[in-house]
């Protein structure tokens, strides 16, 4: 590929499609709150101005891209060298405060740089959002591992109108009245386009246990699930980093739930599961996470999120023991009011952990009316 292929077509090609940003599309951040006890932030509360960079280790700089929404921002590490060539990890949305933090780096701190990959942790429209338009820009490959880039692809593809008929049975089924359905059902859904530059069609696939080279610094791709499908993290033991995406943050827990295009899955047992699979990872990692500040404590964040987490299932078992739906049990998961623009995540969250305690044989499910209504085993 020719580095710096034609950037003022892709630039022109931006202006045309970026749109007014709806904050509520992006949602990494879970509902359930957890311990961020034990942790040190080695750089504070510091964090990169627009159109600057941290230097965090050599070949490991910080960049952040302002975002709409309560998220505020998502973190982006520059990995590598400027001479040899630069991997970007994760992107942003395609709105105008994204692209011109970009633009200004290229501008300032990254002026000359060469570019030779795009790199997404997930498919989530902050991390892919301006994947594509810096993969034009740059006329570099895109790296993800296949099951968020076929997601991605499936995602983007299915533009329509109103929600399938799937999703608004499950909300259905989760105990949403008919003005909540008819609510959800206005806003549209393809809204996911509007914030998502398109994406190359041909992509470099990640694997699990992959050794990427980056300007002479090995990174291993750990696979991580549950908030994604195949969430790719990179590990640098060498330098004692890890570039964590969202699938382990400082302050606030990943989005986990259960959705209409895989109704019978166990996100929250994947999800656990791939925290026992980070625990095997050496403790004394700098994590470079997605939203937040780089930290130490690694193996602590990890412990608290996996035990609040079974604490809230066995709460919510033994709270099981008449039959209720997913929306009665918002007041014992989460611990803020939920209203019309967190019911989404909410329900998600709530089936998820619902689902959970069902595979594990600790509670059952029965259908009444197409409503779904959980009790204790």
């Amino acid at each position: 590929m020719t580095q710096g292929n034609n950037p003022n077509l892709a630039d022109a090609a931006l202006e045309g499609a970026s749109q007014s940003p709806d904050a509520s599309i992006a949602a990494d951040d879970g509902m359930v709150a957890t311990s961020a006890a034990g942790l040190s932030y080695p750089h504070g509360d510091s964090a990169p101005e627009v159109g600057a960079l941290i230097d965090i280790a050599p070949g490991v700089r910080w960049a952040r891209i302002p975002m709409p929404g309560s998220l505020d921002h998502i973190n982006s590490w520059i990995l590598g060298d400027d001479a040899t060539g630069l991997t970007i990890v994760d992107t942003g949305l395609m709105v105008d405060a994204c692209s011109a933090a970009w633009k200004a780096l290229f501008a300032g701190a990254l002026a000359g740089a060469r570019v030779e990959r795009i790199l997404c942790t997930h498919l989530h429209p902050d991390h892919i959002g301006l994947a594509g338009w810096l993969a034009r820009r740059f006329d570099v490959p895109l790296a993800m591992t296949r099951g968020e880039w076929l997601n991605a692809r499936l995602m983007l593809a299915d533009m329509r109108d109103t929600p399938p008929e799937e999703v608004s049975a499950m909300q259905r089924a989760a105990g949403w009245d008919a003005d909540a359905i008819d609510h959800a059902r206005a806003q549209g859904w393809s809204r996911l386009g509007q914030v998502i530059f398109r994406l190359p069609y041909g992509y470099q696939r990640l694997v699990d246990g992959q050794i990427l080279s980056i300007s002479g610094q090995d990174w291993q791709v750990v696979v991580g699930s549950g908030h994604s499908p195949e969430h790719a993290c990179l590990w640098n033991a060498a330098a004692g980093i890890l570039i964590s995406g969202d699938q382990i943050l400082p302050r606030i827990s990943s989005n986990v739930s259960l959705n209409a295009g895989e109704p019978e899955g166990n996100p929250l047992g994947e999800w656990l599961t791939s925290i026992d699979k980070l625990l095997t990872l050496p403790d004394n990692l700098l994590v470079c996470p997605a939203h937040g500040e780089p930290f130490y404590g690694f193996h602590a964040r990890l412990q608290a999120l996996k035990a609040e987490h079974l604490d809230r299932l066995d709460a919510l078992s033994d709270a099981l023991r008449d039959a209720q739906r997913a929306v009665d049990i918002f007041p014992l998961l989460f611990r803020r009011p939920i209203g019309d623009k967190q019911r989404g995540l909410a329900t998600g969250e709530a089936l998820a952990h619902l689902r959970w305690l069902e595979v594990a044989g600790r509670i059952t499910r029965e259908t009444r009316d197409g409503v779904w209504w959980w009790q204790q085993v």
